[in-house]
C-alpha cells in the first residue's frame, strides 16, 4: 500500500497512536509441480497455487520501496529475469496506487497498467485494501497473483530453481533457516519497519518507545557484525537482503524524515562497512535509485512532510569507499558467481541515480 494509506489505517487502528502497519496481504502461492498454462489450484483467493512458467507473470515493483527492493534483489540474484519480466512504478504517487509513470504515455509497456490498482482490481473488483509493491501479475489475465512479498521471495528461492542462473547461490541455505528466521522475528519489527513506527507515530510516547528499540536493535546489530562478514554463516542469504533495504535508505531518507537521527550509519563503524560491502556487491547497488527513494519519501508522506521538499544530501559517494570486510573472511556467494551487468536498458538505474 502506499504509506499514506498505512498511515490512514494505523491511526485508526491504535489507540495509543503506535503506527500499525497492514499486513493482510494475497497469500497465493506460485510452485513447482503443476502444470505449465493451467488454472490456480485452490478455491479461496489467498490460499491458491499458481504454476511455475517462464513469461506467464511481471514482477510489478518500485525502486522506492524498500519491500519491492528486496524482490528486485532476489530475482537478480537468482538470475531470473529472463522467466519473469519486471514492471517499474514511478516514486510518487497518490491514495489509489502506485502509477506506471516512467513509462511512454504512463503505461507498463507489456500489461499496458496505468496504476497498479487495476491488476488488483482484475482480481477482486473494489479490492479493499492498500495497492502494495511488489505484486505478481499473471499475464493471461492482468490481474495480481500475490502481493505477499516474504512468500513471493522465498518461492523465487525454492520453486523457480529450474529457471535459476549457473551459479546462483543458495539465500536460504537449510543450515542457516532457522537463525535468519530467528534474526528476522526481531530485526523487522524493530528496525525494518521500526523506522516507519518512528516516521509515523502519532504521540510522543509512541515515538519515544519505536525510537529506544529501534537503536536497540541497531547497537545489537553493530555488535554482531564487528567481527562476522554477514548477518549468518559466511556468505550472503536472506538475511542480508532484508537488513539492507533498510540500511541504505537509513541516512538519506529515515534519520532526518522519520526523525530516526540517534546516529547516521556512516557514524557506526561495523555497520557502515557491512552496508559498503553490500552496496559493491553486484544485485544490491546496482538496483538503487536514491532521487527515486527520496522523492517517494519526501513528496509522498505529507502528514510527515507538509512542503513535499526534497533535500539535495546527504553525499552518498561514500558508499563506493573501500571497505575491508573482507579481512572478516567469508565470500558474498559462497561456491556460486556473482550476477552479470544488467542486460535489460529499462531495468538499468539510470547515471547521476546512484552514489557516484
Amino acid at each position: 500500500m502506499s504509506d499514506e494509506t498505512e498511515f490512514i489505517a494505523a491511526k485508526n487502528a491504535s489507540t495509543d497512536g503506535e503506527f500499525v502497519r497492514d499486513a493482510t496481504y494475497i497469500n497465493d502461492r506460485v510452485v513447482k509441480g503443476l502444470e505449465p498454462g493451467s488454472d490456480p489450484v485452490g478455491e479461496k483467493i489467498g490460499e491458491m497455487r499458481w504454476p511455475v512458467e517462464a513469461g506467464r507473470y511481471r514482477l510489478m515493483a518500485a525502486r522506492a520501496c524498500p519491500w519491492a527492493s528486496r524482490s528486485i534483489i532476489v530475482r537478480r540474484l537468482m538470475g531470473l529475469e529472463d522467466a519473469i519480466s519486471m514492471g517499474l512504478a514511478g516514486p510518487t504517487h497518490d491514495i489509489n496506487s502506485w502509477v506506471f509513470d516512467l513509462d511512454p504515455d504512463g503505461r507498463d509497456p507489456v500489461t499496458g497498467l496505468h496504476r497498479l490498482q487495476e491488476a488488483y482490481f482484475n482480481r477482486i473488483p473494489d479490492y479493499p485494501r492498500g495497492i502494495t509493491v511488489p505484486a505478481l501479475v499473471d499475464l493471461p489475465t492482468n490481474a495480481v497473483v500475490t502481493n505477499a512479498y516474504q512468500k513471493l521471495n522465498f518461492d523465487m528461492l525454492s520453486e523457480w530453481t529450474d529457471f535459476h542462473r549457473d551459479g546462483a547461490p543458495d539465500l536460504y541455505p537449510e543450515a542457516h533457516r532457522d537463525e535468519i528466521d530467528e534474526l528476522d522475528s526481531w530485526i523487522y519489527p524493530t528496525v525494518n519497519n521500526g523506522v516507519y513506527r518512528c516516521g509515523f507515530a502519532a504521540e510522543q510516547g509512541a515515538y519515544e518507545k519505536a525510537y529506544d528499540e529501534l537503536w536497540a536493535s541497531l547497537d545489537r546489530l553493530e555488535e554482531r557484525l564487528a567481527t562476522r562478514r554477514y548477518l549468518v554463516g559466511e556468505t550472503i542469504t536472506a538475511a542480508d537482503i532484508r537488513l539492507f533495504t533498510t540500511l541504505v535508505r537509513f541516512d538519506a531518507v529515515y534519520h532526518g524524515h522519520f526523525k530516526a537521527n540517534r546516529s547516521k550509519i556512516t557514524e557506526m563503524p561495523a555497520l557502515w562497512g557491512y552496508l559498503r560491502d553490500l552496496f559493491q556487491t553486484p544485485g544490491f547497488g546496482d538496483t538503487c535509485d536514491f532521487p527515486q527513494i527520496k522523492e517517494h519519501y519526501y513528496n509522498v508522506h505529507r502528514d510527515v512532510n507538509p512542503t513535499g521538499i526534497v533535500p539535495k544530501g546527504p553525499d552518498l559517494a561514500g558508499l563506493l569507499t573501500p571497505h575491508h570486510r573482507e579481512e572478516l573472511g567469508g565470500s558474498p556467494f559462497g561456491s556460486g558467481t556473482a550476477p552479470g551487468p544488467i542486460a535489460e536498458p529499462s531495468e538499468r538505474v539510470p547515471a547521476g541515480h546512484r552514489a557516484e
